[in-house]
């Protein structure tokens, strides 16, 4: 499933930018930590924080990297479901993985089940052993708090469920789903960006391994 849109067709843009009171934020802060630093000198460090992680978990989000899988075809190239999204922050249409915080109560696993059906319609499987959810990674680490997990899905495309995907998007989403071979995704990335795109950290990165394995022969 490829996708014909292009970037300039998104007609969403920035009209205005301006600071944000601390009463006012309801998704995002900004802090000023005090820490000791190896040589036991007092320093400050400006940081952001988000304000949506549930109590008692240990993570913001998570990221679903979805893998097509169609049993009655073994030797047919994987498929990786990606998206395409406008985000105010960056002002321009980004190549994204389906990703989203996490409600209260869920674990990692169902949070990315959830989010994958919700955004692309599909019904997925987390891979089982360790591969299946990551370990936790921190997103800008000298910026932010804001954590997730990765979580490996596989997507049966024998299922009657997945003939015809259906995304449940919440208003004010606007969210194109497609899918790219796994094989080409660094590839496709380097495309994107002469496109006029804008890529998500996860998806480069998950670009740039696949692209490892194939240059230094991993597998």
């Amino acid at each position: 499933m490829g996708s014909s849109s292009k970037a300039s067709d998104n007609p969403s843009k920035v009209i205005k930018t301006e600071p944000l009171d601390y009463k006012d934020a309801k998704w995002a802060t900004l802090v000023s930590i005090t820490f000791k630093d190896p040589e036991g000198k007092e320093r400050l460090w400006e940081s952001a924080e988000r304000l949506t992680r549930p109590k008692g978990c240990d993570i913001d989000a998570i990221g679903v990297a979805a893998i097509l899988d169609d049993p009655s075809k073994p030797d047919e190239t994987p498929h990786i479901v990606l998206q395409k999204q406008w985000r105010a922050p960056a002002d321009a249409v980004v190549i994204e993985i389906p990703a989203g915080l996490m409600d209260p109560g869920e674990s990692a696993e169902e949070c990315a089940i959830r989010e994958l059906k919700e955004e692309t319609g599909y019904v997925g499987r987390v891979i089982e052993g360790s591969f299946g959810i990551s370990p936790v990674m921190f997103n800008d680490p000298g910026f932010c708090n804001t954590n997730l997990r990765m979580i490996q899905v596989t997507v049966d495309m024998s299922l009657p469920e997945n003939q015809n995907p259906q995304p449940s998007l919440e208003p004010g989403e606007f969210i194109e789903t497609f899918t790219v071979p796994l094989t080409d995704l660094y590839e496709e990335c380097v495309k994107f960006e002469k496109e006029g795109y804008v890529l998500d950290a996860r998806v480069g990165t998950l670009a740039q391994g696949v692209e490892f394995a194939k240059r230094w022969k991993l597998t």
